[in-house]
């Protein structure tokens, strides 16, 4: 990593929500959930919220004198295979022992007696966590391509683990997994645009169906893998943990290298992949989408000429989820403040996968 990396000062640090900005909790009752299972909850320095992501909510907790982490789902309704905690104690634990980068779960509970949802709490790995934005004082061309490597290698490493290797040789059903997927995307779409259609949703769907779904390797999944999913040493830049592990599966690992390709945004892209502001890919230094799918398969030795499908089908995956956001507005459910200014990303986006149906590359 290069030598301009070693952050120090506010990025160096956790960021957390303002007391009065933060999803309450009920403490009292998750201390005494704790203490029936051998733990002591500390409730005198106060759990504080993460500032950071969209989808669950994380919070820094005192148990048993040691800073660990709790994650439960949002508020409101959740999307069918999203936020799900027992999937992602299920993998913490397996996985582990075998990638050093995934975090030790202590303890999950399905009893929404507790805090309304199911909940899991697991270790604590302080360090930068990078978004949309670089932070000040790195120098995006020197340390865009280290990044971009890190990002790679780390699912050829996670696709290296053969599932029965840690126990999850029956995980999840790998199965029709990419057939499912476009089956499924469509349905919430529907249901996300609530009767209007789309020219460029109709275009996406019959270029979907009308394709020979490809044959790949049954692989372990991240299925959400994005830089802000990567915990980095602040000195250093070296990775320290990966997280949020709820929608992991075994499927097709391509699948894997198209949703994180999906938030690659290049600086040629339209506007909305700059709106949406998932990675600094765009920057001088990160490689292009080419680029990182090219050394995927130099890591993995992977056929990628099919890549085409992998790279429509998650883009129109995401284009969905933002989608399911603008529904959950109409419909008036909880939508965090910080997603209003993408109002209608969702149906660019769509556009945006036809586009990527009439290129040539990927």
């Amino acid at each position: 990593m290069p030598a301009t990396a070693g952050l120090t000062g506010e990025w160096a640090e956790p960021r957390f929500r303002a007391p009065d900005q933060a999803v309450p909790q009920d403490w009292p009752k998750l201390a005494t959930h704790l203490a029936g299972h051998g733990h002591h909850l500390d409730t005198t320095q106060g759990p504080r919220q993460f500032a950071g992501g969209f989808g669950n909510l994380n919070y820094l907790l005192t148990i048993d004198g040691a800073p660990w982490v709790l994650r439960r789902p949002p508020l409101g309704p959740i999307p069918p295979g999203a936020n799900d905690m027992a999937r992602e104690h299920l993998v913490l634990t397996r996985l582990s022992p075998r990638l050093p980068l995934v975090p030790k779960p202590l303890h999950f509970s399905a009893d929404i007696a507790v805090l309304g949802a199911p909940f899991l709490i697991m270790e604590y790995r302080p360090g930068l966590v990078i978004g949309g934005d670089l932070p000040d004082g790195l120098d995006s061309s020197a340390v865009g391509p280290a990044l971009s490597e890190q990002l790679v290698r780390f699912l050829a490493d996670l696709h290296a683990i053969p599932p029965a290797s840690v126990g999850l040789e029956t995980f999840a059903k790998p199965d029709g997994f990419l057939a499912r997927a476009v089956a499924g995307w469509t349905k919430r779409a529907a249901i996300a645009l609530d009767g209007a259609e789309p020219k460029a949703l109709g275009e996406i769907v019959s270029w979907l169906r009308e394709r020979p779904v490809p044959v790949g390797a049954v692989t372990l999944l991240h299925n959400d893998f994005k830089l802000d999913n990567l915990v980095l040493d602040p000195a250093t830049l070296a990775p320290v943990a990966v997280l949020d592990w709820d929608m992991g599966s075994r499927g097709d690992p391509l699948f894997d290298v198209g949703t994180t390709l999906s938030y690659w945004t290049e600086p040629g892209d339209p506007p909305c992949m700059h709106r949406i502001h998932q990675m600094p890919t765009a920057r001088p230094g990160f490689w292009t989408r080419q680029q990182a799918l090219a050394h995927y398969a130099r890591l993995t030795g992977r056929d990628v000429t099919q890549f085409k499908f992998y790279r429509v089908l998650t883009l129109f995956k995401l284009a969905v989820v933002f989608l399911q956001i603008d529904a959950r507005k109409r419909t008036g459910g909880p939508v965090d403040a910080r997603l209003a200014s993408l109002a209608g990303v969702g149906e660019e986006l769509l556009e945006f996968t036809v586009d990527a149906i009439r290129r040539q590359d990927t």
